[in-house]
């Protein structure tokens, strides 16, 4: 099976909104997979509704051949070990050091002795450059070192899937090309497959093997990222260029100005 994960005519509502109509989304083994699409898009969702957080409307998210949502609490619990998520906020324990945030899904998992413990750890740390970090709390990091001591605690089980967040949000351009270079070495030094959430566009097309764009519930393009930037389509251009108006326009949908301004006067 060359895909990891496989979603299939997937639908989804919230509160009467509809986030997604009828998307199908490969995720090949092995590659760094792209999702982007304006705020609000259902981006974040989608990465919950493949760890089982949340529950399609229709259709059916398979990972590695699992039916993720006919999976009872059990066999979820074990599938979500094979997975990594690296949260948008970073998610470290604020009472817990360095080392005890990346020790803590070992302590959690596994009976492994302190000594193997440790030197994981460290392996780890050492992997996304905060070795000599691991004393320090998360309240004396800066915001780039939180989220590579967030990473190395996504990754410290060796899952098969690990998932981004929005990883690039927030910070500032020496960061963001840390992050970008731990992502992609990560990826191929461990054959990982990943899923990278984010609207920073061309900083994730720079690492990512194919990308998918959602946006009004559907999917607007997808393809290598050469292939997006080429994309004709004026929804498409205007998501990857930022442009302020378009089919995406400013104004929340509204009546007339002018109509809004009389009604004011006549009430």
């Amino acid at each position: 099976m060359n895909n990891l994960v496989e979603i299939n005519q997937l639908h989804f509502e919230r509160q009467g909104r509809i986030i997604f109509d009828g998307i199908d989304i490969q995720i090949p083994r092995g590659k760094v997979t792209a999702i982007m699409g304006p705020s609000g898009s259902g981006k974040t969702t989608l990465l919950r509704l493949i760890g089982g957080q949340l529950a399609p409307s229709k259709g059916r998210i398979l990972v590695d051949g699992q039916d993720v949502h006919r999976l009872n609490a059990r066999e979820l619990y074990t599938l979500r070990k094979r997975m990594g998520l690296l949260f948008q906020t970073g998610g470290l324990f604020t009472h817990l050091n360095v080392f005890e945030n990346v020790a803590f899904p070992l302590r959690e998992h596994t009976h492994l002795s302190e000594s193997m413990l440790r030197n994981l750890v460290l392996i780890k740390l050492q992997m996304v450059g905060l070795r000599g970090a691991r004393h320090l709390m998360p309240s004396e990091l800066s915001g780039g070192m939180a989220r590579r001591v967030a990473l190395a605690r996504a990754i410290v089980l060796d899952p098969a899937l690990i998932m981004y967040d929005e990883p690039l949000s927030g910070q500032d351009p020496i960061t963001m090309g840390i992050l970008l270079k731990l992502i992609r070495l990560l990826n191929d030094h461990f054959n990982l497959t990943t899923i990278i959430v984010s609207h920073d566009v061309q900083e994730t097309f720079s690492i990512a093997d194919y990308a998918y764009v959602i946006a009004d519930g559907r999917l607007i393009g997808q393809g290598q990222p050469m292939d997006i930037n080429q994309d004709t389509s004026k929804q498409v251009q205007q998501f990857i260029h930022g442009l302020p108006d378009g089919p995406v326009p400013f104004h929340y949908p509204a009546c007339s100005f002018d109509q809004d301004l009389l009604k004011g006067i006549n009430e």
